[in-house]
Formats: C-alpha cells, structure tokens, sequence
C-alpha cells in the first residue's frame, strides 16, 4: 500500500494534489500531526483532517506526533481519521491508548522512532492493528532514509511471523524509488512517502513509478 504523506503537498492547491494522488492509485492518505512539543514543528490540526476527509474518500492514516494522545484520539476520529497511530514515549498508558483508539472506530498504531527498542511492538502488536516505523527522526520531512531501519523492520517481521500476528508495518521517512522495493523485501506493507510523491512534476506519475519500484 502507498500512502502519500500531505505534508510535502502543495498547502494552497490540497484538494488538488489530493485528487492527483487519487488518479495515481494512492491507498490512503498520511497525515502528519505535530504539536510543537514531542517534535520541533507544528502541523495539522483535526480541522484540516476534517477538510480532507470531505473532498477524498481514500482512508486517512493519522500519525499523531503529539503528546497526551489520549485526549485528542476521539476527535481526529470524529474529523475523519480511519488509521491512527501513537508513539509509546508519549503514553503512559500504551494499552489504554490503544484500546481508546479502537473504541472509537479506528484502527490503532504504535510507533517506533528509530532506535526505540522493538521490545516495544512485541509487547504491543496483539493490542494493536498495525506497527509504524519510522525510518527518520519525527518532525520533518524531506529528510534522509536511515539504513538500520531495513534490520529493524526484518526482526519485527520475523518475530510476527513466528508469532502468527497478521498486521501491516507501515515505514515513514526517507522513502522513495531508490529503497521502496528493499523495505517491501524486509516485511514492510504500507510505504509512506512525502518528497518522492509531491516533488517533481506529476503526482499520479510519480505513485505509479513508486509502485512499479516494488513490483519490479
């Protein structure tokens, strides 16, 4: 699955460069939710979710890079957000927030920054619908694809395997046509991508050259 990741897309022409990402086959839509506080920027809101969900039907993948997720989970989920994901540094309570996210119709996330330990998605992946891993450090995009990531996302593929836990791994950061078939190969599902999309002059072209890099 290929969710292009809005927080490289054209703010002023959104719906546009939404629409685009439709023609070229996206299979959700990645927003980036920063509050200034767990990561160095500031970025959507539940507002804008809920704008987007009015002019898309594709599902909307919510990455909530904030902290006390748990008081904002219900409303990203009333603006819209199908997919919603937390990082377990900012929850005290990783099940509770899990399980909150799930009461609300939502599909729950647990995200690992790069050299959170993968302990973390052990302990978590039965209460959860999906891990994110994150192939940056949060807050900005554009931003250069670190290479122990592939390991990572190899012995977390490996151990649900083992496991028989039958979830997606989703990898946010860095992601393009150079690395997207070497994620895939390590166990990687749902590839998020900000830059390899939106920059360049064809959104719906550069998705479908994005696809054909993973199928080869």
């Amino acid at each position: 699955m290929i969710a292009p990741s809005l927080l490289s897309a054209n703010f002023a022409m959104l719906a546009e460069d939404i629409r685009a990402c439709e023609r070229g086959g996206a299979d959700m839509l990645h927003l980036d939710i920063m509050d200034g506080r767990f990561v160095p920027n500031i970025t959507f809101g539940p507002p804008i979710v809920a704008a987007v969900r009015s002019v898309s039907l594709l599902p909307l993948d919510c990455h909530l890079m904030i902290v006390e997720p748990e008081r904002y989970v219900e409303t990203f989920a009333q603006a819209g957000a199908q997919w919603i994901s937390v990082h377990v540094e900012t929850c005290q309570h990783l099940h509770r927030t899990l399980a909150l996210i799930r009461s609300c119709g939502a599909r729950a996330g647990v995200v690992l920054n790069p050299l959170t330990p993968l302990e973390y998605a052990f302990e978590a992946a039965g209460h959860a619908d999906f891990v994110l891993m994150m192939s940056v450090n949060p807050g900005f995009g554009g931003q250069e694809f670190i290479p122990s990531v592939l390991a990572r996302i190899e012995r977390l593929r490996t151990w649900l395997e083992r496991e028989r836990i039958e979830i997606p791994i989703e990898v946010d950061g860095g992601v393009h046509h150079g690395n997207a078939a070497a994620l895939v190969n390590a166990g990687a599902t749902v590839l998020v991508a900000g830059a390899a999309i939106f920059g360049g002059s064809s959104i719906a072209e550069n998705i479908t050259a994005l696809r054909a890099a993973v199928l080869g």
